[in-house]
């Protein structure tokens, strides 16, 4: 069957091991949630549509690696992100000091225009916080990063990071924020810029605009 979207948008996960990176990608995309935690191995990946004002956001979510021995594989994955979500977990005061680490890798391979989302993940675990919800919101705040308290395990605000990350990156679109015509800026445009169909294109115009058609390995 034909998937049909309006924009392909690049998302990557990042933070330290053991934040929740994986089972938020899970929540969102199978709402599920794993309790065996699992190291990830190099980058994972999901996708999901969001419509949104009429227009469909194809959304393609690369979670990767925390540990360091797995860095240089996930900063690869860092390129052409039109969004970084940036997590910590708010039980682990540890991996909050980590967030600038993560920031500026994740800002050396990325367009300018790069949206920040910093999430503090794992609120169910108020008794055992030591991030406290202020220190996160002031952070974000004094970087320019959107923000959200979150919990992939009872699904809490997770699918609010993308729905309003998508928000934004359509608002900038309108914008002009983005070159969509650079790679760089992380969205690929369907043909016409109205509608592009995963897989296919438009066979009468194939031949002048096949540069132009995306699929899930070029972004």
């Amino acid at each position: 069957m034909s998937l049909n979207f309006h924009y392909l948008l690049k998302f990557v996960i990042i933070g330290d091991s053991g934040v929740g990176k994986s089972n938020i990608l899970l929540r969102y995309i199978y709402n599920s949630f794993s309790e065996e935690f699992k190291t990830t191995v190099g980058v994972e990946f999901g996708a999901k549509n969001i419509e949104i004002d009429k227009k469909v956001y194809r959304i393609q979510i690369w979670d990767t690696a925390g540990q360091e021995n797995f860095r240089s594989i996930a900063r690869a994955y860092y390129k052409n992100s039109v969004c970084a979500c940036v997590v910590y977990d708010i039980s682990n005061h540890s991996s909050f000091e980590d967030i600038q680490v993560w920031i500026d890798d994740c800002t050396k391979q990325t367009a300018k225009s790069v949206l920040l989302f910093l999430i503090g993940n794992k609120n169910d675990l108020n008794d055992k916080r030591e991030v406290s919800y202020e220190e996160g919101e002031a952070y974000a705040k004094s970087h320019k990063m959107m923000f959200l308290e979150t919990s992939a395990k009872t699904g809490h605000n997770i699918n609010q990071i993308f729905e309003k990350s998508v928000k934004q990156i359509a608002k900038n679109i309108n914008n002009n924020i983005y070159d969509l015509d650079n790679d760089s800026c992380g969205i690929r445009v369907g043909l016409n810029k109205e509608t592009f169909i995963l897989g296919e294109g438009n066979k009468e115009e194939d031949n002048n605009k096949d540069k132009k058609r995306c699929c899930y390995n070029k972004i």
